[in-house]
């Protein structure tokens, strides 16, 4: 017989050892908790992503940013599903391709805006829906969520820079005028662009004719080009700014037809394969080379938070788009000329020697000790 005082404390014990299974389930239950909510708080871990790009004519879009960012969705989610459209430079039906995609059920838009103002109007549209929008590579208006691109400004601090480097080197800057072909009035970026060039060519070389080039379009390029070389005089023109590879390829048409020789120095963006090859010929002094892989990837790892209730925590920097102060990442552009090629494009793995030197390329490529 145990006495009621043993009798109580093994009463005690065993509801001491109840409470404590008790609380450890409870902690055991709080900590699955706490890491269900750390992982993003949303059950949701697949569903359909838009992506919209603006034109072909510059071969990136279609080329790269496409590909790159189908291949970094599908690494991120798997099972999330990718609707894709390119608008050919049509504000009006990159519109009705975004409403198109939110009808089937897209639950984040990455939007690559035609025209920066216009492309509010799919930026609410979506929002009405509580689809978020990631604005990529051109700034669209409206309450977009994230925003990722290439510090633009800088862009044309390079494209400056560079030009001017050029114009010094054969003497004084001002020596004769320079023609200037921007980009696309309605593409917010070549704003930035033409602002980053003149912080740096304004008041020491002579801008002798200046365009605004609609569509970013090689073929009005080349009849901009032209209508300066007829007012200013094919033997005055010391230098060229052009905004892209794109439309100094048309440039480089009008200045051969005019039997132009040597070519006056000329500036280009995207690092185009052509831009690459005409760099190489003597044709054009330098392109700007954005690492599109990078930025299409952050785009599509922002586009998988945003999905999946999480955060972006790269982007790091604040831009305004007259909405809001966007919380953006901004990626840093590298000057490319001859010297460098190899170091930057091929070293990237963008480009292959082989694809760079072939056909009539190849005797420029070995002058230049790329092989």
């Amino acid at each position: 017989m145990f006495s009621p005082l043993l009798r109580h404390a093994r009463h005690l014990a065993a509801a001491l050892l109840v409470l404590a299974l008790a609380v450890a389930l409870a902690a055991c239950g709080t900590k699955k908790s706490d890491d269900s909510s750390g992982s993003g708080g949303s059950s949701a871990k697949s569903g359909t992503i838009g992506l919209l790009l603006p034109e072909t004519k510059t071969t990136r879009y279609e080329a790269f940013d496409h590909p790159y960012f189908q291949s970094k969705l599908k690494e991120l989610c798997p099972d999330c599903k990718l609707l894709y459209a390119n608008s050919n430079q049509d504000a009006s039906q990159q519109q009705s391709q975004a409403e198109s995609m939110l009808t089937k059920g897209a639950k984040v838009l990455v939007l690559d805006p035609v025209d920066g103002k216009a492309a509010q109007a799919i930026v609410n549209k979506a929002k009405s829906q509580n689809v978020p929008v990631v604005s990529y590579d051109r700034l669209a208006s409206g309450p977009i969520d994230y925003y990722v691109s290439f510090d633009n400004f800088r862009v044309g601090q390079l494209q400056g820079q560079a030009l001017l480097g050029a114009l010094q080197k054969g003497g004084d800057p001002k020596r004769g005028p320079i023609m200037m072909i921007d980009g696309s009035p309605t593409d917010p970026n070549a704003g930035q662009f033409k602002k980053g060039a003149h912080s740096v060519l304004d008041g020491k070389v002579n801008i002798g004719k200046e365009f605004d080039t609609p569509d970013w379009s090689p073929d009005k390029a080349q009849t901009e080009a032209e209508q300066a070389i007829t007012s200013l005089g094919k033997d005055k023109i010391i230098g060229i700014y052009s905004a892209n590879d794109g439309m100094a390829a048309g440039i480089a048409a009008a200045v051969q037809d005019a039997g132009i020789n040597p070519f006056p120095p000329m500036t280009g963006q995207d690092a185009q394969i052509d831009g690459i090859q005409r760099i190489l010929a003597g044709q054009q002094t330098m392109t700007v080379y954005k690492a599109i892989k990078p930025e299409a990837n952050a785009a599509a790892a922002m586009a998988v938070a945003l999905l999946q209730g999480k955060s972006y925590p790269q982007a790091t920097r604040k831009v305004d788009n007259k909405s809001k102060q966007v919380p953006s990442q901004l990626l840093t552009p590298v000057a490319v000329t001859k010297s460098n090629i190899e170091d930057t494009v091929v070293k990237d793995g963008f480009y292959k020697i082989s694809e760079i030197c072939k056909g009539s390329h190849a005797a420029d490529c070995k002058k230049a000790g790329l092989q």
